[in-house]
């Protein structure tokens, strides 16, 4: 019974991530192979979905600087894509 088991939103959430990162891994070694040279350049293309500038907190002893940018790759969502359909046959 599919309704009976719940995996949760965090569970989920960590299996898109990894399916991003191996999708991104994967695209960094395809764009260094010389197999893919033709069309490896549309599959590591990155795309600016959420940019975040770097914002600094000074606490005079310490200081911050975080920030953020969320730029996938077609292989990264193509990942997220399998890691979806693998968390949807668990």
């Amino acid at each position: 019974m599919r309704g009976a088991k719940s995996n949760g939103y965090g569970m989920f959430i960590l299996f898109l991530l990894t399916g991003a990162v191996f999708g991104g891994i994967l695209g960094e070694v395809i764009s260094h192979s010389d197999i893919a040279a033709g069309f490896a350049p549309y599959l590591v293309k990155t795309f600016l979905v959420l940019d975040v500038p770097p914002v600094t907190i000074n606490l005079y002893v310490i200081r911050f600087m975080a920030g953020f940018a969320l730029q996938p790759n077609l292989i990264s969502i193509l990942g997220m894509v399998v890691a979806f359909l693998l968390y949807r046959r668990l």
